[in-house]
């Protein structure tokens, strides 16, 4: 078999981008300082880029850098220098939407190109436009299904990356107004105020109706868990997961899942129970209902939201851990959620997969026992039958209410 499937994630930070290769990221993508579309994430500064760049390539991993800007004439004396200190850094790739930058980036740096989901691209035409342009890589539109992958992969010999998992976009692939009517923020310079999800008076002849729920227009989120077998056939080269903005916590638990299945199946140890497994711990990391979305080719009501939604903040995080004591069995957790004294708990990480036991010694820094650590960030000693190691995490097991759709 040739090339093994990339698993790529988001990094909206310094933090996450580590949290990200360390629990098993092959690559991350991140935004710069400027031209990316993603105004309200904690976006990187050129030094932090340099740094990110040279911690993943110590790990032997990738960063690429969006510029998926819709650009406007503003930025076109600004793009040369930037695009010239990218390549300075080193950067892997650039994501780019506009093919004027794609065309500029082709004859002005030697970085590898690739063409964001918002250009919407779904047809092989398209596709073989922007290979002659410059791109070696094609990121397909969010509603690509696997008959428009196949099609593609017929006609045209370029990478091609699909999203797997995160949120989805009511629009093509983020091409939303509604945003810039509401609001006047641009969801294609960056500032989407995620209008789909907002609730709705229902009028008919000018009149409100009432009913059950506010009107919504909200799609669920995506999860392509049960599928990857089918995707890593179909010959798809990255697996992208969608989150900047997301909690390390989050990145840690879907990066790590996705994981421990792409590479089961490499080694020809997955299972049907694995992946349900699988799907039974991306749905307690969510806060929305997922369904594969379009790859089947069906779209209907079930993968929309029309009245009202769950929409759950998500508490199972209980704290990282710092350090081990294999002497003592003892394990020293920074605290992120309340726990105590008899809760049943996990502990995953990079190293190993998940530890599961019950919480029964607990004590402070200075050796006292505790029932119940409640304090934020507190740092606690817990008592385990198995040995943790450092960046670990650890959640709280519960049982899970099934929320996907097959």
């Amino acid at each position: 078999m040739g090339r093994r499937v990339e698993l790529l994630a988001p990094a909206g930070s310094l933090e996450s981008l580590k949290w990200a290769i360390l629990y098993g990221a092959d690559a991350v993508y991140v935004g710069g300082p400027g031209f990316g579309l993603r105004a309200n994430a904690t976006n990187f500064t050129i030094d932090e880029l340099k740094e990110a760049v040279e911690f993943a390539h110590q790990h032997q991993k990738k960063v690429y850098v969006t510029v998926n800007i819709v650009m406007h004439n503003q930025e076109v004396e600004k793009l040369d220098a930037y695009l010239k200190e990218l390549e300075k850094i080193e950067v892997d790739a650039l994501i780019i939407s506009d093919p004027a930058i794609i065309q500029y980036a082709k004859e002005h740096t030697s970085l590898e190109l690739h063409v964001s989901t918002q250009q919407s691209t779904l047809n092989y035409l398209g596709t073989k436009f922007l290979k002659e342009l410059g791109a070696s890589r094609i990121v397909l539109a969010r509603e690509a299904t696997k008959e428009d992958i196949l099609d593609i992969k017929k006609h045209v010999d370029i990478e091609i990356e699909t999203f797997i998992h995160g949120a989805m976009c009511a629009s093509y692939s983020g091409r939303c107004v509604l945003s810039n009517y509401f609001t006047a923020r641009d969801s294609n310079r960056g500032g989407c105020s995620q209008i789909c999800r907002w609730d709705f008076d229902l009028l008919e002849n000018g009149e409100k109706k009432q009913g059950e729920k506010p009107f919504t227009f909200c799609t669920k989120d995506l999860s392509m868990i049960t599928k990857i077998p089918e995707m890593i056939e179909l010959g798809i080269n990255s697996f992208k997961i969608e989150g900047r903005m997301r909690s390390i916590y989050y990145i840690a638990t879907v990066v790590s899942t996705y994981r421990n299945v792409i590479d089961a199946y490499y080694e020809k140890t997955l299972t049907s129970e694995m992946i349900e497994d699988a799907k039974k711990i991306l749905d307690a990391v969510a806060n929305r209902e997922s369904t594969v979305q379009f790859f089947d080719g069906y779209y209907g009501k079930d993968c929309q939201y029309y009245n009202g939604r769950l929409e759950l903040s998500n508490q199972d995080f209980l704290g990282i851990v710092l350090d081990y004591d294999d002497d003592k069995q003892l394990a020293k957790i920074e605290q992120r959620n309340y726990f105590k004294i008899g809760d049943t708990v996990e502990v995953f990480g990079p190293n190993h997969f998940v530890n599961k036991f019950i919480l029964s010694h607990i004590y402070d820094e200075e050796g006292n026992s505790l029932e119940v650590v409640n304090h934020p960030r507190q740092v606690v000693w817990i008592r385990t039958p198995q040995p943790l190691h450092v960046n670990d995490l650890m959640r709280m097991k519960k049982k899970i209410d099934k929320m996907s759709i097959s």
